[in-house]
């Protein structure tokens, strides 16, 4: 994506964010030819200035168009299980990122050891997945934490309510992505392109 439909995207999903709060309808998005491609994405709601998380919520397979996934996501964002609904007085103090993200590869490894070599910190997100058990972590978030690759992989197993070594186990299956991450510098400010 260019930067300029990288802020079109958060501005889209920050009126779908202020509509789902605000019980108003959003109305049809003026979104470019672009946003008709189906794309994984998430969208991050953060506390402002502390940069804490308040909603994470998002598709990691291209299933819809972005348009349509972005918009979902973000209304879905308001209500993430992990904290209280966000209210209206909160849009003010809430700063919206958005990952666009490339289809989930899977990582075969016959020696399973040798997967943290694999995982590039900085560049790809990781999906395990083991029966019923799935967990997500978006490439931003091992460097926020300054973890290492094998961190990384503990955490993710972690996230999908596994045992942290069960990555090394071949029964689980180990998927990466990369992302493009725009993101407000402000609640409704300017929005840049996030680099790791």
């Amino acid at each position: 994506m260019n930067d300029k439909e990288g802020q079109l995207a958060v501005r889209a999903a920050r009126r779908a964010v202020e509509s789902e709060v605000k019980g108003d309808k959003g109305g049809d998005l003026d979104l470019p030819e672009s946003f008709r491609e189906k794309r994984g994405v998430f969208v991050t709601l953060d506390t402002y200035p502390d940069r804490e998380l308040r909603g994470c919520i998002g598709y990691p397979e291209p299933t819809y168009p972005l348009g349509v996934a972005l918009v979902r996501a973000a209304e879905a964002a308001c209500h993430d299980p992990r904290f209280p609904p966000l209210r209206a007085d909160e849009l003010d103090k809430t700063v919206v990122e958005v990952s666009i993200l490339t289809v989930p590869e899977e990582i075969k490894l016959r020696d399973r050891r040798q997967l943290p070599s694999q995982v590039r910190v900085g560049m790809d997100g990781l999906i395990m997945e083991r029966g019923p058990y799935r967990g997500l972590l978006l490439p931003q978030v091992p460097v926020e934490w300054c973890w290492d690759s094998n961190t990384f992989l503990e955490q993710t197993c972690i996230k999908a309510g596994m045992t942290p070594d069960r990555w090394l186990d071949t029964s689980c299956r180990v998927y990466r992505f990369q992302a493009e991450i725009f993101s407000e510098e402000a609640p409704g400010g300017r929005v840049v392109r996030k680099e790791l």
